[in-house]
C-alpha cells in the first residue's frame, strides 16, 4: 500500500474534516501544518493531539518533509498561490473551493496541470449525496426521458455574521456553485449562456444582494432554472435545494433530504386532457461515503487508478466559470456566454 505524505495548508475551521479523515486513513501522513499565523497553526496541532512540524511558508514545509499531497484550506484568494507551489514541486493538490478566484487564473492552473503532469483536485462535497448520485443515475437510465429542464430553488436565511454580510455577491460566489455543480453533474451538460438578476429583498442582513434568478442553457439543450436567496426566512428548503426535473417521460421532484419521486407518465390510447402518471420512489441505492469524506475517498482512489478524480479542475472549471458569468450577467444586465 503506498503511503501518501500530506501537508495541510490553512488551519482554520474548514480544515478540521480534512485533517480528521486523513488522521484516520491507514495510507496517509500528515507530515506538516502550514499557515500565516504559526500560533494557530500550534492550537490546531494541540486540537488535534498531533506532534507535527508546522510552517509559515509553505516552500519551506515541502522542502523539509518531502510531501507527495498539498490540502489547500486556504481562503480563496490564497487557492491559485497555493496550488500553484505544489504543482510547480511536482506534487498533487487536494483543494477547497473554488479553484480559483477568476477564470483567467482557473485556466492556468489546469494549464500547469497539464504541463507538470500532477492533478489538482477540487472539494464539491455536494456532489457527493445519495440523492444526486441516484437523480444522476435515474436520468442517464433514460428513465425521464429526453429531459427539458431543470428548475432548483433554494431559500435559507442564515444569520451569518461575519465577512458573508460584508462580501459583495455572497449568494452566487459563496453557495451557488455547489448547486450549479450538483446540477450539472446530475443533467450531465455543460453550460452554454446565463441571464441573471441579482437583488437584495427588503429586511435583509447582508450588505450587498443576497438573492438571485439565473437561466442557464446547457450544451444538451436543458434549461436550468434558480432561484436562490440567503435572506429568506420561513419555509426554508434543504441546504441541497428542492429541485423539479421534467422529461419527456414525466416529472421528478427531489426535497434535497428525503427520497427523489418520479411522476411517470402513463399515455392514454384516446386523446385526453391530463395524463395520468405513476409515481415511482427512486432508490437510495449509492453504497459510497457522502459529503467531505466521499469526495475525499474520490480523490484518493483516482490517485490509486491513475486518472482524473471527477471534481478534477478540467471539470470543476466548468461550475466556476457558471458562477463568474452568473455575476457578469447581473453586473452587465444582459444574457452572458460562458467559455472556460
Amino acid at each position: 500500500m503506498k503511503m501518501e505524505k500530506v501537508v495541510l495548508v490553512g488551519c482554520g475551521g474548514m480544515a478540521n474534516v480534512w485533517i480528521d479523515e486523513a488522521l484516520k486513513r491507514e495510507d496517509v501522513e500528515v507530515v506538516a501544518l502550514v499557515d500565516l499565523y504559526v500560533e494557530t497553526a500550534k492550537r490546531f496541532a494541540e486540537k488535534k493531539q498531533v506532534s507535527i512540524p508546522i510552517f509559515s511558508n509553505l516552500s519551506e514545509a515541502i522542502e523539509e518533509t518531502k510531501p507527495t499531497i498539498i490540502f489547500d484550506v486556504t481562503i480563496p484568494a490564497s487557492h491559485k498561490e497555493v496550488a500553484t507551489t505544489g504543482l510547480l514541486a511536482g506534487l498533487h493538490v487536494f483543494g477547497e473551493k473554488p479553484m480559483a478566484e477568476s477564470i483567467q487564473d482557473a485556466k492556468e492552473l489546469v494549464h500547469l496541470t497539464e504541463k507538470t503532469e500532477n492533478n489538482y483536485f477540487i472539494m464539491q462535497n455536494r456532489r457527493y449525496v445519495k440523492g444526486v448520485r441516484a437523480i444522476e443515475q435515474y436520468l442517464k437510465d433514460g428513465h425521464l426521458g429526453k429531459l427539458g429542464s431543470v428548475h432548483t430553488d433554494f431559500f435559507i436565511g442564515p444569520h451569518f455574521g461575519g465577512f458573508r454580510e460584508l462580501m459583495k455577491n455572497p449568494l452566487l460566489v459563496d453557495m451557488a456553485i455547489h448547486t450549479f455543480d450538483q446540477a450539472r453533474f446530475m443533467i450531465g451538460a455543460d453550460p452554454v449562456a446565463v441571464y441573471c438578476h441579482e437583488f437584495n429583498p427588503p429586511g435583509s442582513w447582508f450588505q450587498h444582494p443576497s438573492s438571485a434568478i439565473c437561466i442557464f442553457e446547457m450544451s444538451d439543450g436543458t434549461v436550468f432554472s434558480y432561484r436562490g436567496s440567503w435572506s429568506a426566512e420561513g419555509f426554508e428548503t434543504s441546504w441541497e435545494a428542492d429541485w423539479r426535473f421534467v422529461g419527456t417521460k414525466g416529472t421528478l421532484k427531489w426535497d434535497g433530504t428525503s427520497s427523489p419521486k418520479a411522476a411517470i407518465v402513463r399515455p392514454s390510447e384516446e386523446q385526453v386532457f391530463l395524463n395520468e402518471s405513476e409515481v415511482i420512489e427512486i432508490p437510495l441505492n449509492w453504497k459510497g461515503r457522502e459529503g467531505h469524506l466521499g469526495c475525499l475517498d474520490e480523490m484518493f482512489l483516482a490517485l490509486k487508478e491513475n486518472r482524473k478524480a471527477e471534481t478534477d479542475c478540467s471539470d470543476n472549471i466548468k461550475s466556476l466559470a457558471m458562477v463568474l458569468s452568473a455575476v457578469e450577467s447581473a453586473q452587465k444586465g444582459e444574457k452572458v456566454q460562458i467559455s472556460w
